[in-house]
């Protein structure tokens, strides 16, 4: 049947209609899920390069952190180990106290001599209570001595609501950590020492002719997951710090608290699966790139270059960097002299009125004053730039 000019008019107007609908479907923004809900006492999930938190509950509660603690212990055998303090092949004592450490063991036996290598493999992969309270004494004199360390490190790191008393994690009431702070452990590791982080992912460890496994699960199950720690106490429940890798994104996620080893495995793997779903990083200027050349006054030159110092990284959800706006602040008159890093700005990124970026605007050279007759040629200059700009 042939189309009558009516048909053909509603046709071309249901058409229009679908095409509209179609691009309002192509401009509407992503949907986003409210993060999911986690079985535990305290738990985080941060992105490692820019801190950025994307879901958390009481994650500043003062909790027993059990055998995370070992992470802090770690931590400072590793910095010692990077800054040439100790070695891996050094031979380590092992004195009673050390033998005599109860709860989860390495197996060291009293009297013999262990190497640094093995001891940092038995803290990390068998929660060796042993082999901490071996380095503890080796790197420190005594358990005592290393827990001030760990204290002032702490402190280093930004762990306001961290206390230490041993290298172990076995239960003290004085000894409490939180997620938030876990987290900013685990972030440094990752970011400081990466020459020993691999060994947080290695899955068994034999010592002794002892062969036990890394208690982290997730190690088993997701290949993207490269670490951390696990612990348990009574009063901690089970608790786990991991970190994942996936499209060049790594996350932490931390939880404390949770009723059985199967529960801290499931809950992190819940934070992992969002924040890789719903999130991703966008690296938007380099490090030393020039942002843009601006006029200097009474100088050897008229232009100077600005950038920035490091590299600007942002955090957001999946498919909305055409949403980003990016605002550059820089002083109006910049006299000579100047030196190469001055900041003379500042540049801002914001989404949706939050702002997600707030770094200096540097000097990329040095800018060494001109002539007498350069400085009071650009004075006169000045002048008339700033009568007539009123």
């Amino acid at each position: 049947m042939a189309m009558t000019p009516l048909m053909r008019t509603l046709a071309s107007l249901l058409a229009v209609m679908w095409l509209s609908l179609g691009h309002a479907w192509a401009q509407q923004p992503p949907l986003i899920p409210a993060p999911p809900q986690i079985a535990g006492s305290s738990f985080i999930l941060m992105e490692q390069e820019t801190g950025r938190i994307i879901m958390e509950n009481n994650s500043h509660e003062r909790l027993p952190p059990a055998s995370l603690v070992k992470l802090m212990t770690a931590y400072i055998a590793e910095r010692e180990l990077h800054e040439g303090r100790i070695a891996m092949t050094d031979m380590v004592p092992i004195s009673v106290r050390a033998w005599r450490t109860g709860g989860s063991r390495m197996f060291v036996q009293e009297g013999t001599q262990v190497s640094v290598e093995d001891l940092l493999r038995g803290v990390i992969i068998q929660s060796g209570n042993d082999a901490s309270v071996a380095l503890a004494e080796f790197i420190a004199g005594s358990e005592s001595a290393f827990a001030d360390i760990m204290n002032q490190q702490a402190q280093i790191l930004g762990m306001q609501n961290s206390h230490f008393t041993n290298s172990t994690g076995l239960p003290d009431d004085a000894q409490y950590s939180t997620a938030y702070d876990m987290a900013l452990l685990a972030q440094a590791t990752i970011r400081d020492l990466p020459k020993t982080y691999p060994i947080y992912a290695e899955r068994h460890f034999t010592y002794n002719n002892i062969r036990q496994p890394n208690r982290n699960n997730l190690l088993w199950r997701d290949p993207s997951v490269d670490g951390l720690k696990t612990g348990h106490t009574n009063a901690a429940g089970y608790c786990l710090v991991a970190s994942a890798v996936r499209d060049d994104m790594r996350l932490i996620a931390v939880v404390m608290g949770t009723r059985s080893p199967e529960a801290r495995a499931q809950e992190v793997q819940k934070m992992l699966n969002y924040g890789f779903r719903y999130f991703e990083t966008q690296q938007l200027f380099n490090a030393g790139q020039q942002l843009l050349e601006t006029r200097i006054w009474g100088g050897q030159q008229d232009q100077l270059n600005l950038g920035l110092a490091e590299a600007v990284t942002v955090l957001i959800p999946r498919g909305t960097r055409s949403s980003l706006e990016t605002v550059v602040d820089v002083d109006t008159v910049i006299k000579a002299p100047i030196a190469q890093g001055q900041e003379l700005g500042r540049v801002r990124v914001i989404q949706n009125g939050e702002t997600l970026v707030d770094a200096p605007i540097l000097a990329l050279q040095s800018v060494e004053q001109g002539g007498l007759f350069k400085r009071l040629l650009d004075a006169i200059k000045l002048f008339f730039v700033n009568l007539f700009s009123r």
